[in-house]
């Protein structure tokens, strides 16, 4: 006696939702419209119109400033339309200040302390980041911890210190004690940490590179965007150093912002030649921001978008 297996007959409730036309699909995890670009409403453009104003205002009273005298700033009602007295200010500020010298130091110092900074805090950034070493994290929590520390407390050791080498008054001063900044050995190293995988270097060691090689082919071209951050944010720092410049230089090589405190040190000191100088001061910054602001900005966003 012969069995036979029972045939079983296809079952159709088992079909996909999604094959039968007209039938909605299973609910999707993401909220919908994710990723879509938003449009701004009125209210955003508002706000970003009061924030550009009340950035871009104390750039424009400077150039009002500048281009009136003295007793016009001085007037009960101030104006706020530029007047035709700027070349003669900016003449007179020139002249009064000697800010052709002051503006030579400020960009030897300041091209100086930003490339020593890049090349020291890049190196210090990639060894704390993904080199192993005994005492790493101690070492990284000591310069960390230099953060904390009040830059006043260094002045009367760091000029003593200045003073016996003999550099006292010269331009050697304000750079060796800035070449390499603890922000910016944590910055990079925050940045390398997450940007530089460790899959390239091991393929550059494979292929026979050494420690500089790597450096050179593989580090510093993840590393250019925060470079870029790093070196804009250090020069317009160091552009801008007012206290160690005051201490460590003298009246006959200054600093421009050192230059500057002279236009103001008399006991009635002309506003509007002041603000002249102020703007002969900002105009160097400006065009650096202009010509490297959107690689910086660029920086940026890669940075932010590191996941």
């Amino acid at each position: 006696m012969t069995t036979t297996s029972p045939v079983t007959a296809p079952d159709h409730r088992r079909v996909s939702r999604a094959a039968v036309p007209g039938t909605p699909s299973r609910r999707s995890r993401f909220k919908q419209g994710a990723g879509r670009q938003h449009h701004a409403g009125p209210f955003a453009y508002f706000a970003l119109a009061v924030v550009g104003i009340g950035s871009l205002f104390p750039l424009y009273w400077t150039l009002v400033a500048a281009s009136r005298t003295q007793d016009e700033i001085l007037d009960t009602t101030p104006p706020f339309v530029p007047g035709g007295n700027l070349f003669n200010n900016l003449e007179a500020a020139w002249e009064q200040a000697h800010l052709g010298k002051a503006i030579w130091n400020t960009l030897v110092v300041s091209a100086s302390i930003t490339a020593a900074t890049l090349f020291f805090c890049t190196l210090a950034g990639y060894a704390f980041a993904k080199m192993r070493f005994r005492g790493r994290g101690a070492l990284m929590t000591a310069v960390v911890a230099t953060l904390t520390i009040p830059p006043q407390l260094s002045v009367v050791p760091l000029f003593m210190m200045m003073s016996d080498i003999g550099w006292g008054g010269q331009l050697e001063s304000v750079i060796f004690p800035t070449l390499v900044s603890a922000f910016g050995v944590f910055f990079m190293r925050q940045y390398l940490s997450e940007a530089l995988p460790y899959e390239l270097i091991e393929a550059g060691k494979v292929d026979g590179a050494n420690n500089l090689r790597v450096v050179w082919s593989i580090v510093l071209p993840v590393a250019r965007p925060a470079m870029m951050v790093l070196g804009m944010l250090t020069f317009v720092q160091a552009w801008n150093d007012f206290f160690w410049p005051y201490l460590a230089l003298n009246q006959e090589n200054p600093t421009l912002q050192v230059a500057l405190g002279q236009l103001s040190a008399s006991y009635v000191p002309d506003q509007s030649i002041v603000m002249a100088g102020a703007l002969i001061s900002t105009l160097p910054l400006l065009v650096v921001f202009v010509v490297f602001g959107r690689r910086i900005v660029g920086g940026i966003m890669s940075g932010a978008v590191k996941g």
